[in-house]
């Protein structure tokens, strides 16, 4: 049997994604082909943001401007003699 699958390598194990259906404890022969990974700035929050894409609306754009616009105004109180 030849299959294919993608996992995530932690030290000298590699977690699949999926079960393989293969009894604990049996051999197999692993070869290995990296994954390309987009290492531009920020593409790991694109990746993660991705998920909620079809989630985002204006509104929550415009709430967003309006939090960073509250963050920018110059809140401190002057000092009274």
């Amino acid at each position: 049997m030849i299959r294919s699958t993608q996992g995530i390598v932690h030290g000298k194990t590699i977690e699949l994604v999926e079960d393989l259906g293969v009894a604990d404890g049996q051999r197999v022969e692993v070869q290995i082909k990296l994954i390309p990974v987009d290492g531009s700035w920020g593409a790991g929050l694109r990746r993660c943001a991705g998920a909620l894409a079809g989630e985002w609306s204006d509104e929550d754009d415009r709430i967003l401007a309006e939090i960073h616009d509250q963050r920018k105004q110059d809140r401190r109180k002057g000092i009274s003699e």
